[in-house]
């Protein structure tokens, strides 16, 4: 791997050479036709006018975005010959070539320090954590040394670490986790989490270009969920970091959510709106930088505030926007902050157990209901 990254990461200069779309290689840039030729079918939904799932959009932001940049190059674990674990990455190899699509030993620290590197050579390095739970092994690199990087006058490290997050697929305690609250207490890291097929394009973009590290965590029951499918816009786009979305206006509680349980909110939402209780749903997108405007925002609007992530409870998000929204919001509560979140437990693999485990329509039920009563 490190011979690869050597030759990924061997100058700025000869990356900044191919700016016509072209491989770069130890030797220099060579054209993407050489590589490859045509673009496939299968990254080709949007240009036709076709819905995209939430795994398709993300394959066509990557695509998109080594097409546009000849710095941007990926690397991770099976993501060349194979096409990734999910298959996100199926067929770039063939076109892009092995310089920017690395396949690399099962070594987290290693592949993200030389993705580290590789930013500081000025190149932008996209890593695929093959599930995210094990991002944990690169927590030194990532906490110690890259998010540290701007402060110590290092300069920016533009660098994304992204990968499938999440439970309810019966994956157990080590392909379930949602990790994100791990490093969203280091300062120098941005954390992004979207639940739409649009936010996942958009904000995977704005991931790249960006010059800080950014953390971008994708729910893996929503890859190709039929429900979340869309037309995306044809035209290049980027979604803002740290831009909440109002997923569903109402006036008389606001929940504060994202990724997979944006969707499970919509349906309490759908039961509780017969019931006369309109629910705003927040969608946080990202989680660091935190929109706490927004949330303020519709606090002071609804008077009531629950929060709900699919994260264990303890040291939760929860926690910090209650926080926030007790120093900044307080006088205009009408009723206690209440989370719904996972139990503080690891994920477990029985089914029946998973399912107890994870927050659901039900437990957003009861806390709102007794929100909109007190």
């Amino acid at each position: 791997m490190s011979a690869k990254s050597a030759k990924g990461a061997k100058s700025a200069k000869s990356a900044k050479s191919a700016k016509k779309g072209g491989v770069v290689s130890a030797d220099g840039p060579v054209e993407a036709e050489a590589a490859g030729g045509a673009k496939p079918d299968h990254v080709r939904q949007t240009e036709r006018g076709e819905p995209v799932t939430v795994l398709e959009a993300i394959r066509e932001a990557l695509w998109e975005e080594l097409e546009r940049d000849p710095d941007v190059f990926i690397l991770g674990e099976d993501i060349g010959v194979y096409g990734g674990a999910f298959k996100v990455t199926d067929g770039f190899v063939g076109h892009f070539g092995e310089d920017r699509v690395m396949d690399t030993p099962i070594s987290e620290a290693g592949f993200t320090g030389a993705a580290a590197g590789a930013a500081h050579m000025g190149l932008r390095p996209v890593v695929e954590m093959q599930f995210m739970d094990f991002v944990s092994c690169a927590y030194e690199p990532l906490t110690n040394y890259i998010a540290t990087s701007r402060w110590r006058k290092a300069g920016p490290l533009p660098m994304v670490i992204r990968g499938p997050v999440g439970g309810g697929v019966r994956g157990g305690p080590f392909h379930s986790q949602n990790p994100e609250m791990a490093f969203f207490h280091t300062p120098g890291l941005k954390i992004v989490y979207p639940c739409t097929a649009r936010d996942a394009k958009g904000l995977l973009k704005a991931a790249i270009r960006d010059d800080d590290p950014v953390l971008y965590f994708e729910h893996k029951k929503m890859y190709r969920a039929p429900f979340l499918r869309e037309v995306l816009p044809a035209e290049d786009y980027v979604v803002p970091l740290g831009e909440a979305r109002l997923h569903r206006e109402g006036s008389d509680l606001t929940i504060v959510t994202y990724g997979m349980m944006v969707h499970e909110s919509q349906k309490a939402a759908d039961t509780l709106v017969e019931e006369g209780i309109e629910v705003e749903i927040l969608d946080l997108r990202t989680l660091m930088p935190l929109d706490e405007e927004a949330i303020l925002e519709s606090v002071r609007k609804t008077n009531r505030l629950l929060v709900v992530h699919e994260d264990t409870r303890t040291g939760g998000i929860a926690g910090e926007i209650a926080m926030r929204v007790s120093e900044k919001a307080f006088e205009w509560l009408d009723a206690p902050m209440l989370r719904v979140t996972a139990l503080d437990t690891p994920v477990p693999y029985s089914p029946p157990l998973e399912d107890y485990f994870l927050p659901n329509v039900e437990d957003i039920l009861v806390a709102a209901r007794y929100l909109a009563g007190y």
